[in-house]
């Protein structure tokens, strides 16, 4: 059986289905496999936007109770547990198995690690259209309208249940293709374009890395990858910060906006961190920046008599008497 859900904005959408709050939920990324049409190249960790598939995929479920990785261990921007399959090799369905024996909670995503553009807000509309839903999973769809069964979510107990099934028949899982899973599922689909992208090629690499530089994505991809690196989890107000940057060029000089956005991550660090901590040192910041402007824009001279100062030479409380050098 299958249903169809409404695409949202492509490979970002906004929240779960139909206003559900978050699930709680477990997270299996795949990724083992051979690469072969990338010549058997370790494709995890293939670097797209200076950093690895699988820390890119990882930060889209971010949010997982638990996040199993089956492959064999290797640094991860997050952690992790690990898992392997049995045999090693064995395909996607021994991988699955061997990666929900970690899991507890009700609903799992279901990952592979070479999906460039998966945000965290498509994983969380996957889990709401799951719950909100009765299917046993929600899965994307290609540009081709082809099922990406490794972009998904998923109730635990019917993958369990349907897992044991197969092994039952079949004597084990190693060997078997997914579909032998998700035919037996009742699923429903989303259409994404960008976030059921994945890179099976190097063209595929390829077009990943350029579209990532493209104006309207170069700064949000920049500033996840730095977040990324230096192990933050906080919500940037790039545009907060943009401006504030640029009142710190025109109104003090160029070198201003770099040394004083440093400053005020440097204040909201001391102040205990988090948005709130930011956003304060940015206003304080900002306000400092356009009294600094005033001073050295302003238009309005003494009077004849010498008597009014120019009007940025006073602070807002401020009256001519109060100056220190008032008569």
């Amino acid at each position: 059986m299958t249903a169809y859900e409404s695409p949202g904005e492509p490979g970002a959408a906004t929240g779960p289905a139909h206003g559900a709050g978050p699930a709680r939920y477990d997270a299996v990324v795949l990724a083992g496999g051979a690469a072969r049409r990338l010549g058997g190249t370790d494709k995890p960790g293939v670097r797209v936007g200076g950093r690895p598939l699988l820390d890119r995929v990882l930060a889209a479920c971010a949010t997982a109770r638990t996040t199993v990785v089956v492959a064999v261990p290797r640094p991860t921007a997050r952690p992790v547990a690990w898992a392997r399959e049995d045999p090693p090799g064995g395909g996607p369905l021994a991988a699955l198995d061997a990666g929900l024996r970690h899991t507890a909670a009700e609903y799992v995503a279901v990952l592979s690690a070479d999906l460039p553009f998966l945000q965290e807000p498509t994983v969380a509309r996957l889990l709401g259209a799951l719950r909100a839903s009765g299917s046993d999973g929600v899965l994307l769809t290609d540009p081709q309208g082809r099922d990406q069964p490794l972009v998904a979510a998923y109730r635990a107990s019917r993958l369990r249940e349907e897992l044991g099934r197969l092994t039952d028949r079949h004597g084990a899982l190693a060997g078997l293709p997914l579909r032998r899973l998700t035919a037996e599922l009742n699923l429903t689909r989303i259409s994404d374009p960008v976030a059921s992208f994945d890179c099976d090629t190097w063209d595929d690499i390829a077009t990943a890395r350029a579209r990532i530089r493209e104006h309207g994505h170069v700064l949000d991809e920049w500033i996840s990858a730095v977040k990324d690196e230096l192990g933050l989890d906080l919500d940037v107000d790039t545009r907060g910060l943009l401006d504030l940057a640029r009142d710190a060029a025109h109104g003090v000089a160029r070198p201003a906006a770099p040394l004083t956005t440093f400053l005020v991550g440097y204040a909201a660090a001391q102040a205990g961190g988090g948005p709130e901590a930011v956003a304060e040192a940015a206003r304080k910041a900002a306000a400092l920046a356009e009294r600094w402007a005033q001073e050295s824009t302003s238009e309005d001279g003494p009077s004849a008599d010498g008597s009014h100062p120019p009007q940025g030479d006073l602070a807002p409380d401020a009256t001519p008497d109060s100056r220190p050098d008032a008569g």
